[in-house]
């Protein structure tokens, strides 16, 4: 039920964006066109892999798609976040509001940044919900995981939030109207610091 339940969000996220903003749903899956058929085909394949893993008795089959696995994950997450560094960056349109760059002119420093922080977040994530399904020696060897991939995690965390502020400076823009939301930052912060003090005490 999890895994089928998070591909729904999809459909319902096509559809919404037409509903809602059709312009902008014409611009995106026009514009974008080629990092959504990489992103479906990494949807895809990581569901591929956990079907077709156990289907033969071999260490080498099971490694393959392991690897395949990996690698669809981890395409998936990068092109997640390089389209959030994109919404927040901005993409070239014109008059019209269509897309008028290229499929490598998404793949700009910062939004490669973007990218490079979802793995880490995505890692820790999957780190500590390991750690919370499992027991005895493979969950005292996940401990010493957690703690890496939060450093790595809290790195990037703190790297993209400076380059965002020199290179996207209109992302304060919102906070001189709405001084409420530094509420928002607050609590983000909040979350993040809790995060050593839950694994410290070994409550994932």
């Amino acid at each position: 039920p999890i895994w089928d339940g998070n591909e729904v969000w999809l459909v319902t996220f096509g559809g919404a964006l037409f509903a809602a903003f059709p312009e902008a749903y014409a611009t995106v899956f026009s514009g974008f066109y080629l990092a959504f058929m990489l992103l479906l085909f990494a949807l895809i394949f990581r569901a591929v892999s956990l079907e077709f893993r156990s289907k033969i008795r071999s260490a080498r089959w099971r490694t393959a798609w392991d690897w395949g696995f990996f690698g669809a994950s981890l395409v998936a997450t990068i092109l997640f976040g390089v389209a959030v560094g994109n919404a927040i960056y901005g993409v070239p349109l014109d008059q019209r509001g269509i897309f008028v760059g290229t499929f490598v002119d998404l793949l700009h420093p910062y939004a490669l940044l973007c990218g490079a922080l979802a793995v880490a977040l995505f890692s820790m994530h999957g780190s500590i919900y390991l750690y919370l399904k499992t027991e005895g020696a493979l969950q005292e060897r996940l401990h010493g995981f957690l703690w890496r991939t939060f450093g790595i995690f809290l790195v990037l965390y703190m790297v993209t939030t400076i380059a965002t502020l020199a290179f996207v400076p209109r992302s304060l823009a919102n906070f001189a109207d709405h001084p409420w939301a530094w509420g928002v930052v607050l609590l983000n912060v909040l979350a993040v610091a809790n995060v050593p003090r839950a694994i410290f005490q070994r409550r994932p």
